[in-house]
C-alpha cells in the first residue's frame, strides 16, 4: 500500500515543500524513516504511533517505510508529525484520500493526537502558494499566520481525530476565516496616525543632530554619533524609530518571516508593520550577530531587517564582532555556509552607532572640570578598535557636543518627530518615484551606472567634492556615499538635482575620515 501527502520545512528563513511518502508492506513491525532526517524527525516515530491510537485509529502492525523527498535535502524541526500521521491514515484508508488532494500538512502532534504550534508557518504557506498548492492544513494557533498569505486556504484543526469527520463536503467547517490581513503602502500612511511615545520634541537642543537623524531616515543612511557623556547620543539613536514610516507590504512580509522562522512573532495575526530596533549588548558574539550556530539562526543584523540596529558604545563592542558587520552592510544579506548547506538571511537595516571620543570621554572638553586625562596613545588604541573599512560604511559621522544650561531649560516643541516624519516621508515619496522599475527603493541602494545618471553635479559641485577628496584623504567608497548623502538632502530640500550647498553638508559629514583623526589627536 503506497500513500503521499505534502508538507514542508525550513530552509534558513524561506519555506521548503517535501513530499512524505508512505509505503506499507508485510513483514516486522517497525517504522523506517528515510530522507536525511534529524533527530527531532526520527523522534517523531514515537510521536505519531501515541497519537494515531489515542485519537481512536488502528496504527498498523506492518513494515512502514516513510520518505522525505528530495531524498538529498537535510529536513529540520517537528513539522512533519501531522503529515506522517496523515500519510498513515490515508495508506490504511482510514482517511479518504480523495478529500485531502492538493493540500499542505504542517503540525507537530502530541501523544494525545492534539497539535502544537510550530515556527515558520509564514514561510512554508508562502512556498506552497509558489507551488501551486490550494489548502493549508494546520495547527489551529498558527492559522492567522498562514492567512496572512492571500490566495491560500487555510483549514484549522486542533486534534488528529478531527479528521474522522473530514471529507469532501464537511471540511469548509475547518476553514479559518478570521483573516486580519493589513495592506497598505507607504502613500496610505498618515503621519496623523503615528504613536509618538518617545518624540524628538522631548530633546532640548541639538537641532545639527536632529537634521542628521533626519537625513539618515529619508535615505536609510548608517550614522555615527560621537560626543562625551550625557549628552544625549543614546537618547536621540532610540527615537529614530519614531521617524520612520511603516513598512510596505512587500517589506512587511520578509520581516515577519524572519521572526516568524525564529520563533520571535508576538501577533500572529497581522504582518508586522512597524520598524524593528534591536539594540545588542556589547558582549555579543559575532555569531549573535550575523547569525550561525549548527543549523544557522537569523542574527541581529537580519532580526534589524528593514529596521534600526542600535550599538551603543561602539567600541566596546570585540574587533572580531564588528569585523563580520562589512558583508551586511555593503551586500544587505549575510550568507553563512556550513557542510549541509549555504543560508543566506537578508539583512537591509541602518545601523546606528554612538561612541565617546576617548576612553574617559572627555576628549575635546572645553572646561577644566572636564579634561580629558587619557593620552594619545590610548586614544588611538580605543578608536582603533573600528578599523577603516567599517567607517567607510558609514555614512554620517556626526558630533554630539555638550548641550547648554540654556539649551536644556529651553521648552519648545521645535522639530519634534511629527515634523520630521512628514520631511522624512516625502524625501521616500521622491525616491519610490524616481526608482520605480529599477528594484531600488531608498537613496543608500544606488550604485553603478544608474548612481553616475542620477546624481549629476554641478562644475561648483565638482569642484568642491574633488577638493575635499584629495583633502581628506577619501576612498571610492566614501565617494560615492557622500553622493548618495547629498541626493537625500536634495530630496529633503524637495531639489531636483544636488547643488554646492547639499554637496558641502554631506561632506561635513565625513569628519572621522582618517587624515583627520590623525591631525586631532597630533600625533
Amino acid at each position: 500500500m503506497y500513500g503521499k501527502v505534502m508538507s514542508a520545512c525550513l530552509q534558513g528563513i524561506e519555506g521548503q515543500t517535501i513530499e512524505v511518502e508512505v509505503d506499507i508492506s508485510s513483514g516486522l513491525p517497525q517504522i523506517n524513516l528515510v530522507g536525511l532526517p534529524d533527530s527531532a524527525i526520527r523522534e517523531s516515530v514515537e510521536r505519531v504511533r501515541s497519537s494515531i491510537k489515542n485519537c481512536g485509529y488502528t496504527f498498523p502492525m506492518d513494515r512502514i517505510t516513510v520518505n522525505l523527498a528530495p531524498a538529498d535535502l537535510r529536513k529540520e524541526g517537528s513539522s512533519f508529525d501531522l503529515a506522517i500521521a496523515v500519510g498513515i491514515l490515508i495508506t490504511t484508508a482510514q482517511v479518504p484520500m480523495d478529500s485531502l488532494q492538493n493540500t499542505l500538512f504542517l503540525g507537530e502532534l502530541a501523544l494525545d493526537g492534539s497539535l502544537r504550534p510550530i515556527p515558520g508557518i509564514l514561510s512554508m504557506a508562502h512556498a506552497a502558494k509558489k507551488l501551486g498548492i490550494k489548502r493549508v492544513c494546520l495547527p489551529f494557533a498558527n492559522a492567522p499566520e498562514a492567512a496572512l498569505i492571500e490566495g491560500i486556504e487555510v483549514c484549522a484543526i486542533s486534534n488528529l481525530s478531527d479528521f474522522k469527520s473530514w471529507n469532501k463536503e464537511s471540511h469548509h467547517a475547518f476553514i479559518f476565516n478570521d483573516i486580519n490581513y493589513k495592506g497598505g503602502e507607504l502613500s496610505t500612511f498618515s503621519a496623523e496616525e503615528h504613536n509618538f511615545v518617545e518624540d524628538y520634541a522631548d530633546v532640548n537642543g541639538q537641532h545639527q543632530v536632529k537634521r542628521a537623524m533626519m537625513i539618515a531616515a529619508a535615505g536609510m543612511h548608517n550614522i555615527l554619533l560621537i560626543g562625551p557623556p550625557g549628552t544625549g547620543k543614546t537618547m536621540l539613536v532610540k527615537r529614530m524609530p519614531s521617524i520612520l514610516p511603516p513598512m510596505t507590504d512587500k517589506e512587511a512580509l520578509e520581516v515577519t518571516k524572519i521572526y516568524s522562522a525564529s520563533g520571535k512573532l508576538i501577533d500572529r495575526s497581522s504582518l508586522m508593520r512597524t520598524r524593528s530596533f534591536r539594540a545588542p549588548h556589547h558582549t555579543i558574539s559575532p555569531a549573535g550577530l550575523v547569525g550561525g550556530g549548527t543549523i544557522p539562526k537569523p542574527g541581529e543584523v537580519s532580526l534589524s531587517h528593514r529596521g534600526i540596529l542600535f550599538l551603543d558604545e561602539l567600541p566596546e563592542f570585540t574587533r572580531m564582532a564588528l569585523e563580520v558587520l562589512r558583508q551586511p552592510l555593503e551586500d544587505r544579506h549575510v550568507t553563512i555556509a556550513r557542510a549541509r548547506a549555504v543560508y543566506t538571511f537578508p539583512s537591509h537595516f541602518i545601523l546606528a552607532a554612538a561612541m565617546n571620543p576617548c576612553p574617559c570621554g572627555f576628549y575635546g572638553a572645553q572646561t577644566e572640570a572636564n579634561a580629558c586625562i587619557c593620552s594619545p596613545a590610548k586614544i588611538v588604541h580605543y578608536r582603533s578598535k573600528i578599523s577603516g573599512p567599517l567607517l567607510d560604511r558609514i555614512d554620517l559621522h556626526v558630533e554630539v557636543p555638550k548641550p547648554s544650561y540654556t539649551q536644556l531649560k529651553e521648552r519648545t516643541d521645535h522639530f519634534s518627530s511629527k515634523e520630521m516624519l512628514l520631511q522624512v516621508m516625502r524625501a521616500h515619496e521622491r525616491q519610490q518615484q524616481r526608482y520605480v522599475g529599477t528594484g531600488i527603493q531608498y537613496n543608500n541602494e544606488l550604485s553603478g551606472k544608474l548612481m553616475r545618471q542620477i546624481c549629476h553635479l554641478t562644475p561648483e559641485g565638482d569642484q568642491l567634492l574633488s577638493a575635499s577628496f584629495e583633502a581628506l584623504g577619501l576612498s571610492a567608497r566614501a565617494h560615492d556615499r557622500i553622493l548618495r548623502l547629498a541626493l537625500t538632502i536634495a530630496d529633503l530640500e524637495e531639489s531636483d538635482s544636488i547643488q554646492p550647498q547639499h554637496l558641502a553638508e554631506a561632506i561635513q559629514y565625513r569628519n572621522l575620515d582618517k587624515k583627520q583623526r590623525i591631525e586631532e589627536i597630533e600625533i
